[in-house]
């Protein structure tokens, strides 16, 4: 029996329905998590130790999983709020955007990156430009993330090609790299800004390399009208005629969906990333995310970027997905507390095709954790430590955060990324866009 380190006197949501709470230790072998169990470990299991930490004041569960962003967006956050998402899009970001380099993209994602691993986020899907500079950044920070080269197709064949190429160099260079930490998607904007051939297409390249696919859907009214327009269906049945679902298939928003939708969707075995801030704040419409649940569909949660959010705090994402629907719904039992949680680690984790891996704290599984103080208001009286981490809970409580075994956060202290660099660039990255 051999273990690197040992939790011991520590608190364990494991987000595992069969035993959702664990009041003991658990033992950390490399990179995975060894063995855990209720009360104090053996004589045993503590000398084979070469560390151990006293859990004491602290509650641990797996690192949250934030299923869509774009990273480098968050030197625009702030810039231009409460519009729709069209002016918004078309108006500012767009034009913002098009300005930005490769160090642009660098520092943004470097920011987005050290506000999730402070706030208790450990794996994060990215679809955006400059995808190298984006894996960069995640190879030295010791996350773990799914990365896509986001393809605008409206464009000139020639730019599609370009973009393409990108693509699909981008995911031969970076799937499976970081020891495994970065894997690739292959991701075509949305239907309403991708001609259906190039679709077809992108769907073609994800075959040949093995990945799956993700996309913006039925984001917004406007845009499913605009599809009806265009193509005479709906966003999903004109994916589905592209191929699209032929692949394990993500879907971000996937806000206006119809009862026929919500049942095409969990027959395709297709997932959706719930935005629910970004979808709030830009006024796009609240997702059946019940309705969705009950029939099987996968639903795990996103924050998008920090330009509609305004912050990529995971926590907030449970809190309000569970609240939200209950509101809406008129049901207080719709999304309990664990669901809600799960929804940020397991259902994230196995939206993205890693719930091999991630996303439970269970022996076997990868040693992405976190642990969050409950030396605090937010967690008196000691009474259901489900209920405070899914209402009370804050990405302000994270402490600790740790990725495959490896320490990122030590006592809210960046042990990876130099925070006050970071925001020292990022600020003068955003100044020289104003020029």
């Amino acid at each position: 029996m051999k273990s690197s380190w040992l939790i011991r006197n520590g608190l364990f949501a494991t987000m595992d329905e069969a035993r959702p709470l664990v009041n003991g230790w658990m033992a950390i072998e490399n990179d995975r998590i060894a063995d855990m169990g209720e009360g104090e470990p053996s004589a045993e299991r503590l000398a084979s130790a070469k560390e151990i930490m006293d859990g004491n004041g602290l509650v641990f569960m797996p690192g949250l999983v934030n299923t869509h962003g774009h990273a480098a967006m968050s030197l625009l956050r702030g810039y231009a709020d409460d519009r729709d998402l069209q002016d918004w899009l078309q108006n500012y970001m767009w034009p913002m955007e098009g300005r930005f380099t490769g160090d642009h993209v660098y520092w943004g994602t470097a920011l987005s990156v050290a506000e999730m691993i402070k706030s208790g986020t450990t794996t994060f899907l990215d679809m955006y430009d400059h995808m190298d500079r984006v894996a960069q950044v995640v190879e030295s920070s010791g996350m773990r993330a799914v990365l896509a080269r986001g393809m605008i197709g409206a464009v000139p064949e020639h730019v599609q090609q370009e973009k393409l190429r990108d693509a699909i160099n981008f995911a031969k260079t970076w799937h499976g790299a970081a020891n495994g930490r970065i894997r690739a998607m292959m991701s075509p904007h949305a239907p309403y800004t991708c001609p259906p051939e190039f679709i077809a297409k992108v769907v073609e390249i994800a075959h040949d390399l093995d990945l799956p696919l993700h996309t913006h859907m039925s984001e917004t009214k406007f845009e499913v009208e605009q599809n009806v327009r265009d193509y005479g269906v709906r966003p999903p049945a004109h994916l589905d005629r592209l191929g699209f679902f032929s692949r394990p298939a993500l879907l971000a928003h996937a806000v206006h969906l119809t009862d026929e939708e919500i049942a095409l969707l969990a027959e395709r075995g297709a997932s959706v990333s719930h935005n629910p801030v970004s979808n709030l704040k830009l006024a796009s419409g609240i997702a059946r995310v019940p309705e969705l649940l009950a029939a099987g569909v996968t639903v795990g949660l996103g924050t998008d970027s920090a330009a509609s959010n305004n912050n990529l705090d995971l926590f907030e994402e449970i809190r309000i997905a569970a609240l939200l629907h209950k509101g809406v719904s008129g049901v207080p039992t719709v999304i309990p507390a664990l669901q809600a949680l799960q929804m940020g680690t397991v259902y994230g984790a196995k939206a993205l095709g890693l719930d091999d891996e991630i996303g439970l704290l269970r022996p076997g599984m990868k040693a992405d954790f976190i642990a969050l103080s409950t030396e605090n208001t937010r967690f008196v009286p000691r009474t259901d430590l489900i209920s405070h981490l899914a209402y009370s809970a804050s990405g302000a409580n994270v402490r600790h955060v740790w990725v495959d075994g490896r320490q990122l956060l030590k006592d809210g202290e960046l042990l990876t990324l130099d925070e006050a660099r970071i925001r020292h660039e990022a600020q003068a990255h955003f100044e020289g866009l104003k020029r």
